[in-house]
């Protein structure tokens, strides 16, 4: 069974980034092929990854919806709606030559995810005997792990920046995981964006406090800034880049 990597934390503070950049070393490492997983509603892991989608979940569900109402969505005469998901379902995985991409999304329309929810879950349940790795990026807040959409999780990285909100968030994440009593094999916490690659005390007090196991701290560049006004892959960083050390010394300490 592939080794499922879960990436979550409050919004804003660079999950997806470190995502994409995790997938890449990954890759170079030779545990390939990985599967990404943009398991956020406001999808964006594709534009970090320098990937374009030909479809996300949500707007399958949509496609699937509206055909009969809509002239624009048709299915197959003789096909009932479950046969043509199962069949437009690979068309939800974009593939390159190291890692395939499948992107939740959101649904057009009003309604919850539960439906969307129930497709990450099972292609999840169904895709993760085939990759060695699997890097989920999860929505901001606890949503996905608390309603059991990751099947397994084996190591669970919870990503926060250098503000104790986000510290405290991570914390959060943390006890649900163990009142869930998901067992990942490892767990610990990632502060990201932090001045100079160093944290001042009030935020170790907040690590300590939250009583969590803090991984590894990844400097503030600009230059990951000047990329996304850009519009350039975060993953097209150089080779240099102090992000990409400090991250490549947390994946060694992981073990992965």
């Amino acid at each position: 069974m592939g080794h499922v990597i879960a990436v979550a934390g409050k919004g804003g503070v660079g999950k997806t980034t470190l995502c994409g950049l995790l997938i890449q070393y990954l890759c170079e490492s030779g545990k390939k092929p990985v599967l990404a997983v943009d398991a956020d509603a406001n999808s964006n892991l594709n534009e970090v990854l320098g990937v374009e989608t030909e479809i996300t979940l949500g707007e399958l569900r949509e496609e699937i919806e509206r055909a009969g109402v809509d002239s624009r969505y048709q299915i197959p005469a003789g096909v009932t709606k479950q046969d043509y998901l199962e069949m437009r379902l690979a068309d939800a995985i974009t593939e390159e030559d190291d890692y395939d991409l499948m992107v939740m999304g959101r649904s057009q329309g009003q309604g919850c995810y539960c439906f969307v929810n129930g497709l990450v879950q099972t292609q999840l349940q169904r895709l993760q005997s085939h990759y060695p790795y699997i890097v989920v990026d999860n929505e901001a807040g606890m949503e996905h792990i608390s309603r059991g959409i990751l099947p397994t999780m084996q190591t669970a990285v919870l990503v926060s920046d250098c503000s104790r909100r986000g510290v405290q968030a991570a914390g959060r994440i943390a006890r649900l995981i163990e009142e869930l009593n998901l067992k990942p094999q490892k767990m610990g916490l990632i502060v990201n964006r932090a001045p100079e690659g160093t944290l001042d005390a009030g935020t170790m007090e907040e690590i300590e406090k939250q009583n969590l196991n803090l991984l590894g701290v990844v400097p503030h560049d600009d230059m990951v800034y000047q990329f996304d006004c850009d519009g350039k892959p975060t993953v097209q960083l150089p080779g240099d880049s102090p992000v990409r050390a400090a991250l490549k010394e947390i994946v060694e300490k992981l073990g992965l």
